[in-house]
């Protein structure tokens, strides 16, 4: 017997056995951790540390010409190359369909995957350096206010011819809008072609490997302070799709890259700025509060129009706000400023 208050003495040959034993039980079995909840959670663990090592400025470059809430929409040249304009999105984050409409059962993946394969196949004629693109839009914009209440303005169409020069120029696009003409000033003038004034040559040599190009995409993006890193990227792929034209590998690629970025979802009923309705991809920005919607034509997968919201109440801003929409009327490419597809120069 040992001392009071200590326990049982093993001898040698107890302990021995023991050991023997349990080294003869099998291992604790590991967690069974589902995979795509745990990659979800993994993308969501790595986005934060992105974040935190590339923390955002202190201000978000200003788009001169105007306020990002009406930014130009500038499209395909016909109605195949519109797809193009999808905004499609998500395989991490994407989830079931809410309302049970039509293919109620679709992802957005699988709703990606679908644009993607119809973009990768559309006959893309190349733009020249020579050469504008150009867009007619139905839109509407709200100016967000200190208090944070916002008023949206009143719809009203908008047309915008982008010089295609890769080098930089002094003149790189036109606006016309409530009845004037006005230069184009995103990116500055004087800018050469880039992710700040993306042309057909420069999205050309964007690499059309999805991985490798998210990582650019990355690299590229500045966040607006108060949103998240990933939903800047979001936005910047729906900017490089809708605002431009790009060869069908490359248009493939961003749809591949954006499906892996987290949160996005699909919609079964989304309406643009004209009121058609389509099938929607929103992705929610939870550190600023707001949703941005695409929304595309449920045959063709052509690109329709895009739609900015709350998704919280914020000061004197309320749940649900429309913050910014539009609807893409008339889409081309032309030979000279002020001039409209099939039509003579004005």
């Amino acid at each position: 017997m040992n001392a009071a208050g200590s326990g049982p003495v093993r001898t040698g040959r107890e302990e021995a056995e023991r050991e023997e034993l349990a080294r003869l039980l099998p291992a604790p079995a590991e967690r069974d951790v589902p995979s795509e909840p745990y990659l979800h959670h993994k993308d969501r663990l790595m986005q934060h540390i992105d974040d935190d090592q590339n923390p955002t400025p202190a201000a978000a470059p200003a788009r001169p010409a105007r306020r990002r809430l009406l930014r130009p929409a500038l499209l395909m040249p016909a109605a195949g190359l519109a797809l193009a304009g999808a905004l499609a999105v998500t395989l991490t984050g994407g989830g079931e369909s809410g309302n049970g409409s039509a293919q109620p059962r679709e992802t957005a993946a699988v709703l990606l995957d679908r644009i993607a394969g119809v973009a990768e196949k559309t006959d893309v004629k190349p733009v020249r350096e020579d050469q504008l693109v150009y867009v007619k839009s139905l839109m509407a914009g709200a100016e967000l206010k200190e208090d944070g209440s916002s008023k949206l303005d009143p719809l009203h169409e908008r047309e915008i011819w982008k010089s295609q020069i890769s080098k930089p120029v002094i003149k790189i696009g036109l606006i016309h809008e409530d009845g004037d003409y006005f230069p184009l000033n995103e990116g500055g003038p004087g800018t050469p072609a880039g992710v700040h004034r993306p042309t057909y040559l420069w999205l050309s040599s964007l690499p059309t490997d999805p991985d490798a190009l998210l990582q650019e995409l990355y690299r590229m993006t500045e966040p607006e302070e108060g949103h998240e890193k990933a939903q800047a990227v979001f936005d910047l792929i729906g900017d490089l799709l809708s605002e431009n034209v790009m060869p069908p590998e490359n248009a493939a690629a961003i749809y591949k890259a954006a499906a892996k970025l987290p949160g996005v979802k699909r919609v079964d009923d989304a309406v643009d700025a004209a009121g058609r309705h389509g099938v929607g991809i929103t992705r929610t920005d939870k550190r600023a509060s707001t949703a941005t919607e695409w929304v595309f034509d449920r045959d063709s997968l052509a690109f329709l129009g895009e739609r900015r919201y709350r998704t919280e109440a914020v000061g004197a801003g309320k749940k649900g706000d429309i913050l910014e929409k539009f609807a893409v009327l008339e889409r081309g490419i032309v030979d000279a400023y002020r001039e409209r597809p099939g039509a003579t120069t004005k």
